[in-house]
């Protein structure tokens, strides 16, 4: 099934029953067809964190907690957004004897949804720690120009540095539109390379090329990383967006060229 079948962008009555039919994969093959030859593309995770997760105890109580779902990068599937918070919505009333029950409820379903090992992680709602970004932030910088949609052609590298460097960058400034509902985007985005010294100031201007673009956040990370592998070829990579919330979730897609670059997830003041 395509998503424009799927519930998102119209209007939904929220289950007030247990409803894992209402999960709706999307594949993640069309999307990757132009990149298949980039090294890394399909390496990496997908955090997502649940601010709306409630359930019932053995007595009947209301219980809450947040969620950090971790999906692999290398899932023929991803899960549909809106479905996942209908999903969780669904087991508002449902009753659990313990966390563990939920959490292997949740993992079971999700795992056949995006055919692959999904894992869920529970945090006490206090408990999950707002985090400082690190690296260096290009969001003061001034681009030499501006587009309005993607564009690897102004991704550069620095005439006047020839030694390789090791640098982590940074900038809040990723916004796009959501494919079906054209709702905005925003995220913070995080890019690791070695390799020749890149053109900072063209890093900015492609981030911000973004701001019209339709994509989902898997693959706005995506072409991010492929278009930052094939115009600067760095030696190792790594692209990690934490977008804010809608609907009670956030999405935060990781790719890396080498597994030993896999940042910690985290979660930024704006989420």
């Amino acid at each position: 099934m395509s998503v424009e079948q799927s519930l998102l962008g119209k209007e939904t009555e929220y289950p007030t029953t247990y409803s894992p039919s209402v999960l709706f994969p999307i594949s993640r093959d069309a999307a990757r067809e132009k990149y298949a030859q980039i090294e890394g593309i399909s390496q990496g995770k997908d955090w997502w964190h649940v601010f709306e997760l409630s359930w019932l105890n053995s007595d009947n109580i209301p219980q809450v907690a947040i969620g950090r779902i971790t999906l692999p990068a290398t899932s023929p599937y991803l899960i549909e957004s809106k479905s996942l918070k209908l999903y969780f919505n669904s087991l508002n009333f449902h009753v659990f004897a313990s966390k563990q029950e939920l959490i292997d409820l949740v993992e079971k379903d999700l795992s056949q949804a995006a055919n692959a090992k999904v894992s869920l992680e529970l945090f006490d709602v206090d408990s999950l720690e707002i985090s400082k970004p690190s690296g260096m932030c290009i969001d003061d910088l001034k681009p030499e120009r501006l587009e309005s949609h993607p564009d690897a052609s102004l991704l550069k590298l620095d005439a006047n540095e020839q030694h390789d460097a090791d640098v982590t960058l940074y900038s809040h400034l990723l916004r796009s539109n959501c494919p079906v509902t054209g709702q905005p985007d925003w995220g913070t985005v995080f890019i690791r390379y070695t390799g020749r010294k890149h053109c900072y100031r063209s890093i900015l201007a492609y981030i911000i090329s973004y701001r019209q673009h339709n994509g989902f956040h898997e693959q706005c990370v995506e072409q991010i990383y492929a278009d930052i592998w094939k115009n600067l070829q760095p030696e190792k990579l790594m692209v990690y967006a934490t977008y804010t919330r809608r609907g009670g979730l956030d999405i935060n897609p990781c790719r890396v060229s080498d597994v030993s670059w896999m940042p910690n997830p985290i979660r930024l003041a704006r989420q």
